[in-house]
């Protein structure tokens, strides 16, 4: 049975509107032209006009030049006109009800494509997901879902065992509970000292909706994200995929043993992708002190056993442990040299120092270098100051949040 004759709806209805590629599609048409797409502007004119094979012949050009050389230089017409593409693809798939597909390619619109049919993309994705909720909703019905026993961490581990050398027999970061944001500036901001932040999550509806399955399916389940898979990303096996988070969840629910080791959802933007879920969170009061601005606010969820190496961030962060628990140790910005970042730009900011099997030989007094370090619990949140190198395990089923934010004009001066 298709989707169109399970909703019981006039198909007249599927219908997607694209206010801005209506207004821009000249424009941009002619951009692609000049930078010698002649053959998308055919294609696309052909899509616009409702051919469908020329609306995946349109997109697969579009995903030519997206892979043409590196990301940085790829132009930005070009991921506006694969953004144009999924559109046209998306419309036709939603006018035949086939709506897990047409949420499949505006989200690939979503995470490849560019800024200028952005608006487009965002209001046929809330379409469309409205039609697609209906359908799996009566899907986990007819399969018994839609209990609360579905729950994403419901065992422990014995963590001691995971840990690197010296874990938790040294310094542990301080914790603080409902710590004031003026003794946060003074205490922690400014001096660049990390503490735990207790009791600051009670009223985000992430902490009971994130830990039950059904709810993540429901709200979630026919996207597509990007994941990692491999041990991490400095090992030679590391690779990402595209797959849709209802697969994401049944691989961490089978403990990550996919073929190519766990797979980690990883510093992704997934709530402005996926903003039911942005609804179930907010941002810190912490994250303005010193006059600055919210810089990224991104997602990390995946399996117990995934492993961020040792690496530092540029910017301020806090760090949201909303489901599971995780272990975190951080050495002082002061320590960089001895801890022998990688030399090329693009790693610069990593460690070659791996905490889980150190190389005595090579790194012979790592072992003795000062660090904190933590075992992040549900509902607390970590203060991560700027270049303070960190390594991050997660001991369950672990979802958390992390926001970066700048440092504002009168905070550098001083």
């Amino acid at each position: 049975m298709s989707t169109t004759a399970a909703s019981g709806e006039d198909s007249l209805s599927y219908y997607l509107d694209t206010p801005t590629l209506d207004s821009e599609s000249p424009t941009l048409l002619h951009s692609i032209s000049e930078h010698g797409g002649y053959a998308y502007v055919s294609m696309a004119a052909l899509a616009a006009a409702g051919d469908f094979r020329a609306a995946e012949a349109a997109r697969e050009m579009a995903w030519e030049q997206l892979h043409s050389g590196p990301w940085h230089s790829v132009l930005p017409v070009w991921r506006d006109a694969y953004s144009m593409a999924c559109l046209h693809v998306a419309r036709h798939h939603y006018g035949n009800g086939e709506f897990k597909e047409a949420l499949r390619v505006l989200d690939m619109g979503l995470i490849m494509g560019g800024t200028l049919l952005r608006n487009d993309l965002d209001s046929a994705v809330e379409k469309v997901s409205e039609k697609a909720r209906s359908v799996r909703v009566s899907e986990m019905n007819h399969q018994g879902f839609g209990s609360c026993e579905h729950r994403l961490v419901d065992q422990e581990f014995d963590v001691l065992q995971l840990l690197p050398v010296k874990s938790l027999s040294s310094e542990i970061v301080v914790k603080r509970s409902a710590l004031s944001l003026e003794k946060f500036l003074i205490d922690h901001y400014l001096c660049g000292s990390p503490v735990i932040i207790s009791d600051c999550m009670a009223h985000w509806p992430a902490k009971t909706k994130w830990n039950n399955i059904d709810y993540l399916l429901r709200v979630a389940g026919d996207r597509t994200v990007p994941v990692e898979v491999g041990k991490n990303y400095l090992c030679a096996e590391w690779k990402q995929e595209l797959i849709t988070f209802s697969e994401f969840l049944q691989r961490i629910k089978s403990y990550g043993c996919s073929p190519g080791g766990p797979t980690y959802l990883a510093q992704h933007p997934l709530f402005d992708q996926i903003t039911e879920l942005r609804k179930d969170i907010f941002i810190p009061d912490y994250c303005f002190a010193g006059g600055g601005e919210l810089r990224s606010l991104n997602a990390w969820f995946g399996p117990g056993g995934t492993v961020t190496p040792l690496h530092h961030d540029p910017h301020h962060n806090i760090l949201a442990q909303v489901v599971g628990k995780k272990y975190i140790r951080l050495y002082s910005a002061s320590l960089s040299e001895e801890l022998f970042p990688y030399s090329g730009t693009m790693l610069s900011n990593s460690s070659q120092v791996d905490l889980d099997d150190i190389d005595e030989g090579k790194f012979p007094k790592v072992q003795d270098l000062e660090f904190v370090d933590c075992i992040l619990e549900e509902g607390e949140m970590l203060y991560i100051p700027p270049k303070w190198w960190h390594y991050v395990r997660s001991l369950t089923t672990s979802f958390s949040v992390s926001f970066w934010w700048s440092e504002g004009e009168s905070s550098a001066a001083s």
